[in-house]
């Protein structure tokens, strides 16, 4: 769970296509983000967090502490905390 006085909820859709296509193509490449066992390519994997996002399965977070961005499960987010629009 975050802290939410830590971070700042960014809505995809507010992002250009070429920034949200850099930001999911970034995340589903990081050390430690796994599919399974099966390999998955990097565009089938773009589009599995694209879907994800579009369906509120889970959102992009900016860490203040960290200065870093995140894709993230939307229930890992306190309620309290609004998703800007």
């Amino acid at each position: 769970m975050y802290n939410t006085k830590d971070i700042c909820l960014i809505p995809h859709a507010k992002l250009s296509p070429e920034a949200l296509q850099n930001m999911i193509e970034e995340f589903v490449s990081r050390d430690g983000v796994d599919s399974g066992h099966v390999d998955i390519s990097l565009d089938k994997k773009v589009a599995i967090i694209r879907s994800q996002l579009n369906c509120g399965a889970v959102v992009i977070v900016f860490d203040r502490h960290t200065q870093t961005c995140n894709i993230i499960p939307k229930d890992h987010i306190p309620s309290e905390k609004p998703i800007s629009r």
